[in-house]
């Protein structure tokens, strides 16, 4: 089972911390992230567990945990940029007044 980090690589120590620590879990750290053997845990208890880092650590603002197979994935969310709406779409009148 794998758990891969996608661009949080400097929380790969903190989380395989975060597992031993809270849950009994001995992970490997690898280059993509982290692994483990499957017969310890489920895959959805590690999303689980590893969503519960995520919100920990603050990130859950930024990132979202997701299963698919055997493995655990954390990613970052895509905000799209939202575009500024004109509140006076009509534009204002150029009639000089002769007061």
């Amino acid at each position: 089972m794998k758990v891969y980090m996608g661009d949080l690589d400097d929380e790969k120590e903190n989380l395989a911390n975060f597992l031993r620590s809270q849950f009994g879990l001995n992970p490997s750290i690898t280059r993509e992230g982290l692994e483990l053997e499957m017969e310890v845990v489920s895959t959805y208890k590690l999303a689980r567990q590893v969503t519960k880092f995520v919100y920990r650590k603050n990130l859950n603002s930024t990132h979202w945990v997701d299963v698919k197979n055997n493995v655990v994935k954390i990613n970052r969310f895509e905000h799209q940029k939202k575009t500024k709406k004109n509140k006076h779409p009509t534009t204002p009148s150029t009639i000089k007044h002769g007061w």
